[in-house]
């Protein structure tokens, strides 16, 4: 097929081997030296996989042509190309140092790394998604490049290992003018596709249990999470001293109440109270029957009418809910050891000590045997320099937080935002703000999606290698970073309209353009609330939850940056799974917040108890026995982080010390193994036998004796 008989016409209108004669000539195309031609057929690449938009009428069409020509783009190898490229432009080194030396960095700094990252991002996003009418070809394909970028084949690393390498060179200011923004989404959505996402690892999690003949998990938790109803948060002091002046006054305090008004059911009303000039909740009464799920309808400031909705559920159906707590208790071996223990001492003045159960050590048969999965690649990968990309990470992260002030020697993170020429006009400058808000909210949460995907995976595979991950959050300043996130107002970022309808693609490719004023970009969309920025609190709430779970010093580092006010404030958000993870960091510290704390919060007590698995011997609500060690911050970590050193040695150091080396205690193996002797041995191996075995007097009844 010649290129003469391709020119001019539409795509949808050939034939699927002609598609592929016209990839295989832009596969071509992109080995040219020329950068201008190079750039521009990337271009074309980058058209076809966003659907040859400009041939279709609706955005179904757009979707599905994407899809197909995503397919065919793997199928043609166009991925692997696109991987080289990349890689020169990491090495391209003359446009670093430009870039370094610009004082200014602007979208046209990134143009070919901007092209190829999205071309990539598509096809990784398109092909992880599965779809009722996949054929068997491309649920294969699925497969196949999943294997291919968990897999060790580019340059002897996983692709993941390539982008974490932008994001450190970016971030110590060596190539500034590296898209961040693409980099971080297309990092989350390899580890995502490669790692598998939550619902993968709990299938995961069940088939281990039952490799291990461990007994079945008694929930689903994300089952049990998405029945959960959201409560209503507790009254601030504001409003009670309001209440008292509204009693005195005679007015009534008490009005009807109706079913709660949350995030999980956002088609009904508006989920949000105005909270700009000061924290607005239910009145202290309304709050007492708000945890079971009830809020006062006239509380509302501001309240968008759309038209009356079918109701979500029968009348009857709140009688049927089933009664109880949502979650199994659960105990660890640990605390059963320790209750028995402390009995013992309390009633017969006994104990057993340490020695509570024999614990030899294990001998390996040789060297361990470590099952290749995807995470353990990865892993492997990233341990040599895995301090440098948490932190880069948090860099990333807290310049992008609505709570950061700009400095100037702090990164820019707007690199890949800002245009050449400032705007000029009001309705640009609005538009540039827009942009550059949810530019900043979409780094949040890649990164709090990418961390959080990585914890729960290590952890899975091996609980050393999630408290490796964790120590490096941990001593990188997470805990205070994360609750500087949240001190802000949660309310207004949650709800917060950083997007324009009308440019969202594909609607803005297959629709006329509106006219974009100053108003309609004021009022924003008819959404509510942001389901980007409750997405990344959500993640940031469970990594905090669990970079602190079990951990005394680093528990006690919530109640030394009062994290308790700040975490109550968050429970305004009424979504169900936010509130949770709240309630979770709130109990692992109340017992440490005092008597007064808890009296004056029964409220966030009640709903602690009512949302929140309970564990044996756990005092977390009375604090009657309240942990009497010292907080010795560097001791705990310490010990810690020799063990996981103790880990990382036996297991992937190559040159490793005698003292952490497996011991073989099989006579036939040893026996059997080759052993390496000087040259000359052979030419005195009769002298030493006869002077270290034959004149060697041995007792042998003393050996049977011995016996």
């Amino acid at each position: 097929m010649s290129s003469l008989q391709l020119k001019g016409r539409r795509w949808m209108e050939l034939s699927l081997e002609e598609q592929r004669v016209y990839v295989m000539r832009l596969l071509d195309a992109l080995e040219v030296t020329d950068r201008d031609k190079r750039l521009k057929v990337a271009r074309a690449i980058l058209y076809l996989a966003q659907g040859v938009f400009d041939e279709c009428d609706t955005e179904a069409d757009v979707l599905y042509w994407s899809r197909h020509n995503v397919f065919l783009l793997y199928d043609m190898g166009i991925f692997t190309a696109l991987l080289e490229l990349l890689s020169m432009e990491i090495d391209n080194n003359q446009a670093c140092s430009s870039a370094v030396r610009k004082p200014a960095i602007s979208l046209a700094d990134s143009t070919e790394l901007r092209v190829l990252l999205s071309i990539m991002y598509l096809m990784v996003e398109t092909i992880r998604v599965e779809t009722e009418g996949d054929s068997p070809e491309r649920k294969a394909a699925r497969e196949a490049f999943k294997t291919e970028l968990g897999s060790p084949l580019y340059n002897g690393e996983p692709f993941a290992l390539l982008l974490f390498t932008m994001v450190t060179k970016f971030c110590s200011m060596n190539a500034p003018h590296f898209p961040m923004k693409k980099v971080l989404l297309l990092l989350w959505k390899t580890i995502l596709f490669t790692l598998g996402g939550f619902e993968e690892l709990q299938e995961m999690k069940v088939r281990m249990r039952e490799q291990l003949n461990l007994s079945p998990l008694p929930e689903d938790s994300i089952k049990v999470v998405r029945q959960m109803r959201a409560a209503s948060p507790p009254a601030s002091a504001m409003e009670l001293i309001e209440q008292q002046q509204q009693q005195k006054r005679g007015r009534r305090s008490r009005r009807p109440l109706v079913k709660q008004d949350s995030l999980d059911t956002y088609n009904e009303r508006d989920p949000f109270k105005n909270d700009d000039a000061r924290d607005e909740e239910d009145d202290p009464e309304d709050v007492d029957s708000g945890i079971e799920g009830e809020v006062d309808p006239l509380d509302r400031d501001v309240i968008i009418q759309p038209p009356p909705p079918p109701p979500l559920r029968p009348p009857t159906e709140r009688v049927s809910f089933p009664r109880g707590l949502p979650w199994a208790p659960k105990v660890r071996e640990k605390d059963i050891e320790h209750f028995l223990e402390t009995s013992r001492n309390k009633f017969i003045g006994f104990t057993l000590g340490k020695c509570q159960s024999e614990s030899p050590l294990l001998i390996g048969q040789g060297e361990e045997e470590v099952e290749e999965t995807p995470a353990e690649i990865l892993y492997l990968g990233m341990l040599p320099s895995l301090s440098q990309y948490v932190i880069a990470l948090l860099k990333l992260l807290l310049a992008a937080a609505p709570t950061s002030k700009a400095k100037t020697d702090s990164i820019n993170i707007l690199a890949d935002v800002l245009p050449e020429e400032m705007p000029i006009t009001v309705l640009q400058s609005m538009k540039l703000g827009i942009d550059v808000n949810r530019h900043k909210e979409i780094i949040v949460k890649a990164i709090s999606a990418l961390l959080l995907l990585l914890l729960k995976h290590f952890k899975l595979n091996h609980i050393y290698q999630f408290e490796y991950v964790a120590q490096h959050l941990v001593f990188a300043n997470c805990i205070p970073l994360i609750l500087k996130f949240f001190n802000q107002n949660i309310m207004s970022y949650i709800s917060a309209k950083n997007s324009i309808c009308a440019l969202d693609f594909p609607h803005c490719v297959v629709h006329e353009m509106p006219e974009l004023t100053a108003e309609s970009l004021e009022a924003g969309d008819s959404n509510q609330f942001c389901w980007r920025n409750l997405f990344s609190c959500i993640n940031l709430l469970r990594i905090l939850n669990k970079i602190t779970k079990w951990k005394h010093s680093r528990t006690m580092m919530l109640v030394v940056f009062k994290s308790a006010p700040i975490l109550k404030r968050a429970l305004k958000v009424k979504q169900a799974m936010m509130q949770l993870y709240v309630l979770k960091l709130l109990k692992i510290q109340t017992k440490y917040l005092g008597r007064q704390w808890r009296k004056s919060n029964m409220k966030t007590m009640s709903a602690i108890y009512q949302k929140v698995r309970h564990r044996l011997n756990d005092d977390w609500a009375y604090g009657n026995d309240i942990d009497a060690r010292p907080w010795d911050f560097q001791a705990e970590e310490c010990a810690l982080r020799e063990c996981i050193e103790k880990f990382n040695t036996r297991r992937y150091d190559k040159n490793q010390n005698s003292d952490f080396t497996p011991v073989d205690n099989c006579l036939q193996s040893v026996l059997g193994q080759r052993v390496d002797l000087p040259e000359d041995f052979h030419y005195s191996y009769e002298m030493w036998l006869e002077r270290e075995v034959f004149s060697q007097p041995i007792q042998w009844e003393g050996l049977l004796q011995a016996q």
